[in-house]
């Protein structure tokens, strides 16, 4: 990896008015202008194009902020934050980078500003909004803020779903299917456009990701538009969303700031799997008494369904996270009415008993969806919520998992926020699932453990197709979903068939390797699995042995190989020793010579976890020879894990 010296760097202009302005290591460059009285920027790495010039600006109800402005001054200086977080990818982030202020004034006086963070790989920017006159709030009803990215480039996307539509009329809940190696005027799959992120590759020149982050309670949360004139803008909620209640727009106080867009580029896609650009320009909104608790946890629901939320079988999953010495058991829906309140004081106790703790199952409920799923209607209301949480509290119960949220309007963020806070002050850590992606939430909201925000292991009980589907998926995540939050995705099925007798329902067609590497490709700070009572037993012991010691916190991760939708290797690292898994959906054995020089691994002794010939799992020990790479040959819908300290 090349090392460079921190120089920030405010370059001659590329026209009048304009200004470039390079990342501490010189290799990317943002260019920042107006064209045709309309702001906009480009990005080159390395000399090569990344984004052409791309509009800037927004449109108010009190007029139009894209049109007619001219930059009237600039200011360069450097950034560089320090932080820890034991939730993400990385737990010590050092983040230089070059910031850039730009003034923009327009028609009737109004005025806005931009701020820029220019770091090695990564490129955030937001909105400044002043006072414009008497006038101290807007409605932002639309922005004119997107991306041109040369014809050569393809996409790594996933369509935004209709809304009120799917299962109970849940949707959308960034829950569908990826389009690999698109060509860019691909239409999306219901006309809405694609969710973040969004992976580009530009052709040999290198790749982008896009997202955004810092969004909260005072903006909605958007993402991108279909392809329309060469470019891919930033598109709102759409009205339906929340079955029509709340505002498509944002609503801002002036003075005020819009959310951070982040653009990840490389020439490879190493920075793309290892940033930290989430979380580099957030900080957190409040502190807790005692900190967020990562954990592994055993969950009755992914393989016995609904029929298991009864007391007896609770107790069996309670007992299966005290034999793996998990810190979990996540119950779920229908507890209230299946068990009840005094019946869960009981099992809590019995819990607490085998030194696991229970994460009690929510629907988020409120007026957007037919959930029936209860508990209901304890999360969508300050009183109602604020008196379960004390429940909650007094029966010893720190951590919830809240489902099926209607959409990404600014009135749902604020539901979201209101969630965490309340739990805050009642030390309850949340997961959400059927959600919006989380946008730098691991760092601004401290007791955020997780979020679903992808197609999940559930899918694989539903059907054959995602079962057939499943290593495609897995060499997705890390390059896209996982690479800019967290997430729950409740993975590594033992059983051999997807049901409670481990003997019918949909037949899992990866190999038991795979699984132990989804554990550690599947990046969260509270990991659910899908095991079972009866994997103590019917499952090789070399595997239940790896899933009681794996852990689910991470002090760095490094990307090692791989292609989006065809394999990956990763790296992560936890107290000193090295977890290499990779997974395999390509049709034909993948064949690779693993340098894993960058881990600073010299003569050392590993073990390799992997699905051999005949998706055939076996335990061997492995001797890591300093300067020699590693040969490992990956089968198709098979995995390896090699753990080395």
């Amino acid at each position: 990896m090349n090392r460079f010296t921190f120089i920030p760097c405010l370059l001659a202009a590329f026209a009048a008015g304009a200004v470039n302005v390079g990342s501490p290591d010189g290799r990317l460059v943002l260019t920042l202008g107006t064209e045709a009285d309309a702001p906009v920027y480009s990005i080159a790495y390395d000399g090569k194009t990344i984004l052409e010039n791309s509009p800037l600006g927004f449109d108010t109800n009190i007029g139009d902020f894209s049109k007619g402005f001219k930059m009237t001054s600039s200011k360069v200086d450097t950034v560089h934050r320090v932080f820890s977080q034991d939730k993400l990818k990385k737990k010590n982030i050092d983040y230089k980078a070059t910031r850039l202020r730009a003034d923009f004034a327009g028609p009737d006086k109004h005025k806005f500003s931009m701020e820029w963070e220019v770091a090695d790989n990564d490129v955030a920017f937001r909105y400044i909004i002043p006072r414009q006159g008497e006038t101290a709030a807007l409605i932002i009803e639309s922005e004119a803020t997107g991306y041109r990215f040369p014809t050569s480039a393809t996409a790594f996307v996933t369509p935004q779903s209709d809304p009120m539509i799917g299962w109970k009329r849940t949707k959308p809940s960034y829950e569908e299917y990826y389009s690999v190696d698109a060509p860019l005027d691909s239409a999306s799959q219901y006309g809405h456009g694609y969710t973040f992120p969004a992976l580009f590759r530009i052709g040999d020149d290198g790749w982008a990701l896009l997202s955004e982050t810092g969004v909260d309670s005072y903006y909605c949360a958007s993402h991108l538009s279909d392809y329309k004139d060469g470019v891919y803008s930033i598109a709102f909620p759409m009205p339906g969303e929340n079955n029509g209640n709340g505002s498509a727009t944002a609503a801002i106080a002036l003075p005020g700031k819009t959310p951070w867009r982040t653009i990840t580029v490389g020439a490879t896609l190493e920075p793309i799997v290892e940033t930290t650009a989430p979380w580099n320009v957030v900080e957190p909104r409040y502190a807790l008494d005692r900190p967020a608790q990562p954990g592994r946890g055993t969950w009755s629901w992914l393989l016995w369904q609904d029929n298991s939320i009864n007391a007896e079988d609770q107790r069996k999953f309670i007992d299966l996270a005290s034999e793996m010495g998990y810190e979990n058991v996540l119950i779920d829906n229908w507890w209230d009415n299946n068990i009840g309140r005094k019946g869960m004081e009981e099992l809590i106790k019995y819990a607490h008993s085998k030194n696991v703790n229970p994460i009690l199952w929510y629907s988020s409920s409120g007026y957007w969806n037919d959930i029936e799923q209860s508990p209901v209607n304890h999360m969508d209301r300050p009183i109602v919520r604020k008196k379960e949480m004390k429940w909650l509290r007094d029966n010893g119960i720190r951590s919830i998992k809240v489902d099926f949220f209607g959409g990404d309007k600014q009135e749902t963020m604020r539901l979201y926020e209101d969630i965490l806070s309340d739990a805050a002050d009642y030390g309850i850590d949340v997961v959400f699932h059927g959600c919006t992606l989380p946008r730098g939430w691991e760092r601004m909201y401290p007791n955020f453990v997780g979020s679903e925000a992808v197609l999940a292991s559930e899918n694989l009980v539903f059907g054959q197709d995602f079962c057939d589907m499943e290593a495609f998926h897995a060499t997705l995540h890390p390059f896209i979903r996982n690479a800019v939050a967290i997430m729950e995705y409740g993975g590594t099925v033992l059983n051999k068939r997807l049901n409670r007798g481990n003997d019918g329902g949909t037949r899992r067609v990866t190999g038991d390797a795979f699984q132990l590497a989804t554990s550690i490709l599947f990046q969260n700070p509270v990991q659910n699995f899908a095991l079972a009572p009866n994997n103590l037993t019917d499952v090789p012991a070399d595997a239940i042995e790896f899933m009681k010691a794996v852990p689910t916190t991470w002090d760095e991760t490094e990307f090692i190989d791989g292609y989006p939708g065809r394999y990956v290797v990763l790296a992560r690292k936890h107290k000193g020793t090295w977890y290499i898994a990779g997974v395999n959906a390509e049709a034909k054995p993948v064949k690779l010579k693993l340098d894993l020089s960058a881990l600073g691994l010299r003569n050392a002794d590993a073990e390799l976890y992997l699905d051999g010939r005949g998706l055939n799992f076996g335990k061997s020990a492995l001797k890591i020879k300093a300067g020699a790479p590693v040969p490992v040959e990956i089968a198709p819908n098979g995995g390896f894990v090699i753990v080395a300290k």
